[in-house]
């Protein structure tokens, strides 16, 4: 199941998961982040036509759960993907009518060992959750593209985007004892951002898939540089992707408590990874109590093999 607020860098995640031939995608729930509901939804609908797959798509969470929306669209354009008009309009298929967060409920009950990956805020994860706590034993992993673990973000100093947008639904993802797997936002800078060179390859590859990658993050390419420097399409999303497909792209994971900055406006959003385990110290016991009754700690990646990630992303663009 595929949890998406459906910006340039959703999109080839989930293409990358619809066009595996061992990935059965059950759903694709959307969330407002780097777009509104709505353009979301058109956007999610318009990945499956274009795989020429039938997953059904549902509406969640238009807004986070306490804080006022604020989309990415400056990074993503208005649509999400680049401002290309109509270009990417889905024009056979509809969203299902069931709610995301319902759907979540209802597929993780009816799915044994099921794999989460949440490409946005956690607003429809933190929402089923509340409403069913039961269904945690049904998820085997839950695959979190978000956070910084102990360096900056990148929508603040402190804060990765998906998190800093609802922090409140993130503490409750990473306080639920979730076998929560986060993947940080420092994946999506130097080695693992396509380069040019990289660009040119995946031309070459002349898909219909591989062209709508590299089009639909032409605009995230320009705010990308303007934000770090760097020349090239950052693709977080499709980083957590591969390692929800291949566990073993991630060659260094360790579990630690942690937990979702919500009080402060200067780290608000910020990911704190306990990376010592302080908490285990009785000193600092009382700021951690909370944490240290969960019975899951999330395990953080802390390493991950540029090179096999992106073979895995041409092998699954051609």
């Amino acid at each position: 199941m595929i949890d998406t607020d459906a910006g340039s860098d959703d999109a080839v995640a989930i293409l990358m998961a619809l066009r595996h031939p061992e990935v059965d995608v059950r759903a694709i729930t959307v969330v407002a982040g780097n777009v509104p509901l709505p353009q979301g939804l058109v956007n999610s609908l318009y990945f499956t036509e274009l795989c020429e797959t039938h997953v059904p798509v549902y509406a969640g969470a238009d807004r986070p759960l306490l804080r006022e929306y604020v989309s990415a669209d400056w990074f993503h354009g208005a649509d999400g993907l680049g401002d290309w008009g109509d270009r990417y309009k889905p024009q056979r298929t509809q969203p299902s009518d069931l709610h995301a967060v319902d759907a979540i409920i209802e597929t993780a009950r009816s799915t044994p060992d099921l794999i989460i990956v949440t490409l946005g805020p956690l607003t429809n994860l933190a929402l089923a959750l509340s409403k069913a706590p039961d269904i945690i034993p049904f998820v085997s992993r839950c695959i979190v593209m978000g956070g910084a673990a102990c360096t900056n973000g990148n929508v603040t100093p402190a804060a990765e985007y998906n998190i800093w947008c609802d922090p409140e639904a993130a503490r409750i993802v990473f306080r639920s004892g979730l076998p929560v797997e986060m993947v940080g936002w420092e994946f999506s800078i130097g080695e693992f951002v396509l380069s040019l060179e990289d660009i040119e390859f995946l031309r070459k590859i002349d898909t219909p898939y591989a062209d709508f990658a590299i089009d639909c993050n032409i605009k995230g390419m320009r705010g990308y540089e303007i934000q770090t420097g760097e020349i090239g399409i950052s693709l977080p999303d499709g980083v957590a992707m591969a390692v929800a497909i291949d566990p073993t792209i991630c060659k260094s994971a360790s579990q630690h408590y942690v937990d979702v900055e919500c009080d402060s406006e200067l780290t608000r959003g910020m990911t704190v990874v306990d990376k010592l385990n302080l908490a285990d110290d009785e000193r600092n016991a009382p700021v951690w109590r909370e944490l240290l009754a969960i019975p899951n700690k999330p395990s953080i990646c802390w390493a991950l093999d540029a090179a096999r990630w992106k073979d895995l992303l041409y092998q699954l663009l051609r």
